[in-house]
C-alpha cells in the first residue's frame, strides 16, 4: 500500500466512516384503524356492520376495534364472541365514539350527533327521506368525512351495498306480498300462487335491478303473474334472461302501468336513485284506481318512495291504506333477517376497511378507488354531494378540488 493509500486510510478510520449501504425505499408503514361500532338506536334496527369472523380479520392486521356492549345480540352476535375475536367491549356509547372511523347501520340519531368528534369518518346509510338542514349542517360544524353506503361503487361500477341488501329485499318483499293478501293482515284472502281451477295473483315490479330480478324470481316461484316496467330494456332483456322465462316486460308507459296497476293485486317499487330522490313513477291517482285489498311494498322508500302515496313505516307498525290500498314502506326491510344481512354488510366493509389500512388511511384510499370516492358526500365537513345541496340550499363542494387543494 502506498503511503498517500495508508494517510487516506488513517483519516477515514480516524472519522469514523464507515461504508454504507446504498439508499433504497422503504414501504410506507401501514396505518392503523380505530374503529367504532355503537350499538344501533333506531327502532327495530337489528344489524350490526362487522361479524366477529371480520373483527378477527382486522385485528389480526393490526386494527383496534370497539364495540358498545350488545350491538350484535339482536343478530345473535354475543359480546363474548366479539372480545374472543380481539375488539374491546365498552359499556357506553359515550366510549365508542372516541374512535377515529364510525360504522353504522343506521344513520346517527341527533344525540350521536352530538358525541361525534372532530375530524371522525362515518359510514353509514343516508336514509334522505328522514335528513333536515339541522342534520347536515351537525356534521359539517365537527369536519366529519362521510361515506354513503347507498352511492358506493366497486371496481365494476356497481352498489355492493345496495345489490347485497336488494337480493335479501327482492326475496323478502314477495313473502311479505303473501302475508299482507292473507286475512290474518286483512288482506283479501288470496294465495300468492293460486292452485289448480283458482287463478294466481298479479304482481307488477317497477324496476328490473336486483330488487326487481329476485322478486320477480320469487313471485313466479310461487306460482304468481308477474309483470315487470323499466326505462332501461337492457335491464329487461337481463332479467328475462336471469329467470328463464318469458314475461310480461314494459318501458314505463303511464297508460301501460296504470292499466297493469288496476288489475294488480300486488305492486312493488324497486326503483333505485344512483344520486338524490328516487322519481315517482306512480301517481297518487294511479294509487286510487288499485283494487281494494290490493298491496304496495315501496322498497325505494328510504331514497323517498317511487309511489306518491308513499311514507315510511316501521316494522313495529308497518302498513297503513290508502285508498283501501295496503301500503307496505319500511325502509330497512332487511333489518328482519338481520342475521343474514349483517353478514352481507361485513363482508363487504372488511375488504374497504383492510384497504384503508394498506393505503395509510381514508384520503390515501379516496385518492386511488373512484368507487369509494363515490360514495362520499361528505369530505371535512365540506359537503360535496349536489343533490344533498340542492335539497337544502347549502353550498356544494367538487371533491377533486378539495384534494387539489391539500384540504
Amino acid at each position: 500500500m502506498t503511503d498517500k493509500k495508508k494517510d487516506f486510510s488513517g483519516i477515514v478510520t480516524k472519522l469514523g466512516l464507515q461504508p454504507m449501504e446504498s439508499p433504497t425505499m422503504v414501504a410506507n408503514r401501514k396505518a392503523k384503524l380505530y374503529i367504532g361500532i355503537p350499538k344501533e338506536q333506531s327502532f327495530q334496527e337489528h344489524r350490526i356492520g362487522l361479524t366477529p369472523e371480520s373483527v378477527r380479520t382486522l385485528i389480526a392486521n393490526g386494527h383496534r376495534i370497539i364495540i358498545e356492549r350488545n350491538a350484535g345480540a339482536d343478530s345473535h352476535f354475543h359480546d363474548t364472541d366479539f372480545s374472543e375475536a380481539g375488539a374491546e367491549i365498552a359499556e357506553s356509547a359515550e366510549e365508542v365514539f372516541k374512535a377515529d372511523i364510525i360504522i353504522k347501520i343506521a344513520p346517527p340519531q341527533e344525540n350521536e350527533l352530538e358525541l361525534m368528534q372532530m375530524n371522525q369518518t362515518l359510514i353509514s346509510p343516508l336514509h334522505l327521506p328522514t335528513l333536515n338542514e339541522e342534520y347536515i349542517k351537525k356534521l359539517m360544524k365537527k369536519k366529519v368525512t362521510a361515506l354513503a353506503f347507498e352511492y358506493t361503487n366497486d371496481e365494476s361500477g356497481r352498489f355492493p351495498f345496495v345489490r347485497a341488501m336488494s337480493e335479501i329485499a327482492g326475496n323478502s318483499v314477495i313473502l311479505l306480498a303473501a302475508e299482507f293478501l292473507s286475512n290474518a293482515n286483512e288482506g283479501k284472502g288470496i294465495l300468492l300462487g293460486g292452485i289448480s281451477g283458482v287463478p294466481p295473483a298479479k304482481v307488477v315490479i317497477l324496476g328490473a335491478g336486483v330488487v326487481g330480478t329476485f322478486a320477480a324470481r320469487a313471485a313466479m316461484g310461487l306460482g304468481a303473474v308477474v309483470s315487470v316496467f323499466d326505462n332501461n330494456v337492457y335491464k329487461l332483456q337481463r332479467l328475462q334472461e336471469k329467470i328463464g322465462a318469458r314475461i310480461f316486460t314494459s318501458t314505463i308507459s303511464p297508460a301501460i302501468l296504470e292499466q297493469e296497476l288496476q288489475t294488480a293485486d300486488v305492486a312493488i317499487g324497486a326503483i333505485h336513485s344512483k344520486q338524490g330522490r328516487t322519481p315517482i313513477i306512480v301517481t297518487e291517482d294511479m294509487v286510487s284506481t288499485m283494487k281494494a285489498g290490493s298491496v304496495v311494498i315501496d322498497v325505494s322508500v328510504d331514497q323517498g318512495g317511487c309511489f306518491e302515496t308513499s311514507h315510511i313505516t316501521s316494522h313495529a307498525d308497518p302498513t297503513f291504506k290508502k285508498y283501501d290500498v295496503i301500503h307496505y314502506c319500511v325502509p330497512n326491510i332487511t333489518s328482519r333477517v338481520s342475521r343474514t344481512a349483517s353478514y352481507a354488510f361485513s363482508n363487504i366493509l372488511t375488504p374497504i376497511l383492510l384497504k384503508c389500512g394498506e393505503l395509510n388511511g381514508i384520503k390515501p384510499l379516496l385518492y386511488t378507488d373512484a368507487g369509494i370516492r363515490s360514495g362520499i358526500y361528505m369530505y371535512r365537513g365540506n359537503l360535496t354531494n349536489q343533490n344533498l345541496a340542492s335539497m337544502f340550499g347549502l353550498k356544494s363542494s367538487n371533491l377533486e378540488l378539495l384534494f387539489a387543494t391539500n384540504l
